[in-house]
């Protein structure tokens, strides 16, 4: 008896695993479309790679942002905070009434959730990163104001 029970239950988790299986999904680059940053949100060039959207049960969303020298996001903040994850070049990160902040390709930053802050490439180089955050009641950020030049020259 115990020897159907466990042939059974064997049988129901490899039939949930081969359901799980069917529902990975794969995102090619190729598939994918980059954008101009929006003047609303960024100051300079800045392109955004969108990498998955908040959807279907996804509470997260995921893109790969890249910025020109000087390029900045306006200030704004999380309502379940951020993770950077630099993947090339040098850039800055401030909190609001904080100092400028140093960030170069491998380092993973952690925005607590409601911290004002901005990010972007140095004045002399670019720098790209991946930024995920997730939604809170269908939100996952609010802009605020644009960085002034001198904020952005502290």
């Amino acid at each position: 008896m115990n020897r159907i029970i466990a042939t059974a239950a064997s049988a129901a988790l490899l039939s949930a695993g081969s359901a799980l299986a069917q529902n990975i999904e794969v995102s090619s680059a190729a598939a994918r479309q980059q954008t101009k940053g929006s003047d609303r949100y960024f100051t300079g060039s800045v392109s955004v790679d969108g990498l998955f959207p908040a959807d279907n049960g996804r509470h997260a969303n995921g893109g790969h942002v890249t910025f020109q020298p000087g390029a900045r996001t306006a200030w704004h903040s999380h309502p379940a905070g951020q993770t950077l994850i630099v993947t090339s070049g040098t850039g800055w990160i401030v909190q609001w009434n904080g100092e400028r902040r140093e960030i170069r390709q491998g380092d993973v930053v952690w925005i607590p959730p409601n911290v004002k802050h901005w990010h972007g490439a140095a004045a002399d180089t670019t720098m790209s990163h991946i930024a995920l955050q997730e939604s809170v009641e269908g939100k996952n950020v609010e802009w605020l104001e644009q960085v002034s030049e001198d904020q952005y020259k502290k």
